[in-house]
């Protein structure tokens, strides 16, 4: 839903997708006919195709939300919550986690290589997910569940490379098809929640997982004949960094492994708060490398002071953001007491406050300083969960519900373009195209971070208590205090680096003056 976002981001700062070489150069060879060269009905194909990529991403975080009772009472885990929450979590954490490395594998290998390859491993572990029903293991589910988020990990950082050189910079058909990018995240969840809804109550939940796996072969096969070849010229000049991406991976993984087991097990399980350490000496090991190393995946270095605030807020945000989105479902099965599909028809209005969302990002990062936008994004974030999260039991879905899907799109559509303006002014030139991809990886990681902290929370307030109607109204309850708090925080966190970003453009602004009078 968020990615609506992507064409303020691109729209307005154009060097956030200059790639790491001379990729914009290299795009509009002869190897390449122009955008202008190639006939109507094969460019809307292939920007049809890139679009796909999105949205079957975001249906795919859609799927297993809105059928969770379905799929829990096949794997016999529908009492347990933290279980519930994996099927969700175990996607968005492989996403999160790869995608840095998905980039920089696209700019090894080729854009448009990187991004078939993407579809056709998401294809395969859709249709796996689905088989995974006669398993009748959860882990098993869980583990398909992230690997199918590896593939759509590939195809965020390189559907973004192909447009953004195959379009020439600051051209009308680029901004347009970067919008439409961006549009068919909120259309993909809702397409995805629709029909998960809808296979889950009329035939079986497996069905959502077959049918985008045949579906994302097909795109593939499109993506293979109408994508034009040789988009961005493949440079291995600047090697892998293998050991920090080994580092950080698994860190990432071990951590958030920990957090979200640890609503199903305890915090007592030895096995958990063991990895936990291990995670935390795994990320700091990751920093302690990237410092001195030539090619770092991530800048370190370049993430002192204000950027280290803005990534704490989208961290913060994102996390308040999957509590919100899962628990609120929750809400509509559990205390609503509604079908799939109506709770699913629910987040409509969604799309459309995320369009608005996005055209009034737009407006504001040409009129205010974009610390001061994220700032807002926060305070959206804090709204939105906590209307929703004192909701009364029995109130119409009119009252605060609709007002919190009206509210929380704002800070999902703010948060991720004025992330990615203020970090982009933080790196050099040859790490521009790095911006977007981390937040982006700290964006999706932290939607599945968040469900674990909910989860374990809910969890210790949950567990000693007998399974009724009031221990699971408790329990979404204090998920959503959770989320309140992390919002919270994120508002902090804005507040500081506002100050960070005041201070140094004061400073400039001296350091401008000053000059001036010295050549006077």
């Amino acid at each position: 839903m968020s990615m609506s976002s992507e064409r303020t981001t691109l729209e307005h700062e154009p060097q956030i997708l200059a790639m790491k070489e001379e990729g914009e150069k290299d795009a509009h060879t002869n190897a390449v006919p122009s955008c202008d060269e190639i006939g109507f009905f094969h460019e809307v194909v292939f920007v049809f195709c890139m679009c796909c990529g999105q949205l079957f991403s975001q249906a795919a975080v859609a799927q297993a939300i809105a059928a969770t009772k379905g799929i829990a009472n096949t794997f016999g885990v529908e009492d347990s919550p933290g279980e519930q929450a994996w099927f969700t979590a175990s996607f968005s954490s492989t996403v999160g986690t790869f995608i840095l490395a998905s980039g920089k594998f696209g700019d090894m290998f080729g854009y448009k290589f990187m991004y078939i390859t993407g579809v056709l491993w998401f294809a395969l572990w859709s249709l796996i997910c689905g088989f995974s029903a006669y398993a009748k293991s959860a882990v098993f589910f869980d583990v398909c569940r992230a690997l199918q988020g590896a593939g759509s990990a590939l195809l965020f950082p390189n559907g973004i490379a192909v447009l953004g050189h195959y379009y020439p910079p600051g051209s009308m058909k680029k901004n347009i098809v970067m919008c439409l990018f961006g549009a068919a995240a909120p259309s993909g969840f809702n397409i995805g929640a629709l029909f998960s809804s809808l296979f889950a109550m009329k035939v079986w939940w497996p069905w959502t997982f077959w049918v985008c796996g045949i579906a994302s072969v097909c795109l593939a096969v499109l993506s293979y004949l109408f994508v034009p070849k040789k988009i961005g010229t493949p440079s291995r000049k600047e090697p892998f960094d293998w050991i920090g991406s080994t580092l950080g991976i698994s860190g990432l993984i071990l951590f958030n492994f920990a957090w979200n087991q640890g609503s199903n097990v305890g915090w007592k399980t030895v096995y958990n708060y063991v990895l936990l350490i291990v995670s935390v000496g795994l990320v700091v090991a990751f920093d302690i490398v990237e410092v001195y190393l030539k090619h770092p995946i991530v800048p370190i270095k370049s993430l002192k002071g204000e950027p280290s605030f803005v990534l704490g807020c989208i961290a913060a945000g994102w996390s308040c953001f999957g509590i919100w989105l899962y628990y609120t479902f929750q809400w509509a099965f559990y205390v609503d007491n509604v079908n799939p599909v109506v709770a699913s028809v629910q987040f409509i209005p969604c799309s459309i406050s995320g369009f608005i969302a996005a055209l009034t990002t737009a407006y504001l990062l040409h009129k205010i300083p974009s610390s001061f936008v994220m700032m807002l994004s926060m305070c959206a974030f804090f709204a939105g969960i906590t209307v929703m999260g004192t909701r009364h039991v029995g109130q119409t879905y009119w009252g605060q519900k609709f007002v919190s899907c009206l509210i929380q799109p704002f800070g999902m559509d703010m948060s991720f373009p004025a992330a990615t303006i203020i970090l982009s002014n933080h790196f050099p030139p040859s790490k521009q195209g790095i911006s977007a991809s981390l937040v982006a990886t700290v964006q999706n990681y932290s939607v599945a971070l968040g469900l674990g902290f909910a989860g374990t929370v809910e969890k210790y307030k949950t567990d000693h208590l007998p399974q009724t109607f009031d221990s699971k109204l408790l329990g979404i309850r204090v998920a959503f205090y959770m989320g309140m708090g992390l919002a919270g925080l994120g508002v902090v966190f804005s507040v500081i680096g506002g100050i960070l970003q005041w201070k140094e453009d004061r400073k400039a602004k001296v350091d401008k003056a000053q000059a001036i009078r010295n050549e006077g």
